[in-house]
């Protein structure tokens, strides 16, 4: 049945769900005499992290008539947006030559390259290159160091050690976070218990070849609880957007059969990140259309549901970061902290308080870290 859409974040919605959701044919209604802000849908898109996957849905919606010619963005704002696209793929093709060089290089001293996030994430989508990533995230199987000497070596690169748990470097234009840890051991102390769980399941990756070259990705249960993981701190620092909402849906869809999820169900009550886990399962049944038998939901809270997509979409705490001035930076996140309170009570079992010490230790142990 056709609903009423009448602001862009509801037409975003509905584009996603035409481009994920298999058999999808619900019509966008727009009011006589109007016509949807597509400008404003292609800027909240790319803000999200989805920009090419709702042009996916639009074509679709076009092709299927779910949308009237009278409707659709003017030629001007589709030129932008397949530019947009085009660069994102451009962008996705370089940073999988960058993930090659780097496999094939390490490889040569035996020390493999285990890819976290972005492109191993990627290849569960309709169309990968379609899946926006920021840099390369990897991990050397516990030869991070070694890893860095060698890179910094062949290549004559920099290595940014300022951050706590990954060193940064840039190989090709391409900026590649080399991590010694899955989380932050030093901005929570259960993840140091959640860290010893990984790397016990890291060890047994799968391996896939990539341009005739040898890549890892983690398994399907050390996967599942580090994206968990990964999305509850972005969510609880920030703000997590759209695009973490697909990578679930998509990577549930792919390996539901291969999760242990009596497991990840009691590994999630453990440290009190159940409800985030189960409300990111509902959310990615309702916006990607996956099964929800998929997902072994114990119980669902519509509440939290409705406030963290409305989060995502318009976040509670709105404010311009600074973007230079150590106090007025410090002042800013401490702004954000506590605004961000109830998101932190929803994904850990640390107190705010406890958190808090933490934090402001792991800063000072790396004075540079409070400027990212």
């Amino acid at each position: 049945m056709s609903q009423k859409r009448d602001n862009a974040s509801d037409i975003l919605l509905w584009l996603l769900r035409c481009a994920l959701i298999e058999g999808y044919n619900e019509q966008l209604y727009i009011a006589p005499g109007s016509k949807p802000d597509w400008e404003q849908v292609g800027r909240i898109a790319s803000g999200q992290g989805v920009g090419a996957i709702a042009w996916d849905g639009l074509c679709r919606a076009a092709d299927l008539g779910l949308i009237t010619q009278e409707s659709m963005p003017s030629k001007a704002t589709k030129l932008k947006w397949i530019y947009s696209i085009e660069q994102l793929t451009k962008r996705y093709q370089r940073q999988r030559s960058v993930i090659c060089k780097l496999a094939q290089s390490l490889g040569r001293e035996q020390i493999r390259v285990m890819v976290l996030k972005g492109y191993g994430l990627s290849l569960t989508y309709p169309r990968p290159e379609h899946r926006a990533c920021g840099d390369v995230d990897i991990w050397l199987f516990d030869e991070q160091r070694r890893g860095d000497e060698l890179l910094k070596s062949e290549f004559n690169i920099a290595i940014d050690t300022d951050k706590h748990h990954h060193t940064v470097f840039y190989l090709d234009g391409v900026m590649v976070e080399n991590h010694y840890d899955f989380v932050n051991t030093h901005s929570r102390r259960s993840n140091k218990h959640i860290e010893r769980i990984l790397k016990k399941l890291a060890h047994d990756a799968i391996e896939i070849e990539v341009d005739g070259s040898k890549i890892y990705i983690p398994n399907a249960n050390c996967h599942a609880l580090f994206l968990l993981r990964h999305a509850a701190a972005h969510f609880a620092a920030a703000e997590i957007a759209l695009r973490h909402i697909i990578d679930w849906a998509m990577f549930v869809k792919r390996y539901h059969g291969d999760i242990d999820w009596a497991w990840l169900n009691e590994i999630s009550k453990r440290f009190n990140m159940h409800r985030f886990l189960w409300a990111l399962n509902s959310l990615a049944v309702e916006l990607c259309g996956i099964e929800r038998e998929w997902t072994h939901t114990e119980e669902r809270n519509t509440e939290i549901e409705q406030r963290i997509l409305n989060d995502i979409l318009s976040p509670e705490f709105v404010a311009m970061r600074p973007e230079r001035g150590t106090l007025r930076i410090v002042l800013y996140k401490l702004r954000r902290w506590w605004a961000n309170r109830w998101k932190r009570e929803l994904v850990y079992n640390e107190s705010n308080l406890s958190s808090f010490i933490t934090q402001s230790w792991s800063h000072i142990l790396k004075p540079k870290s409070i400027k990212h």
